[in-house]
């Protein structure tokens, strides 16, 4: 999968965006900011995990991949 790499919405911890190197945009037609990078998926899911994070799952929608995690 190539970036950029969706990342969060407008509530997610500014902290660990921050972490993530990922920026806040707005798209045009949508009504929610959301976070995204550069970064490939891959690259995203190894940053997350030095922070404990682990993929609990994953599923495709569309286009769109979709990984949720949970961290201890």
């Amino acid at each position: 999968e190539a970036g950029p790499t969706m990342v969060g919405d407008e509530h997610s911890d500014p902290n660990l965006m921050d972490f993530l190197g990922a920026r806040k945009r707005n798209m045009p037609g949508n009504n929610f900011c959301e976070y995204y990078v550069n970064d490939v998926p891959r690259v995203v899911l190894d940053k997350l995990e030095k922070l404990g994070y682990r993929v609990v799952s994953m599923t495709g929608v569309g286009q769109t991949l979709v990984w949720c995690l949970h961290r201890e």
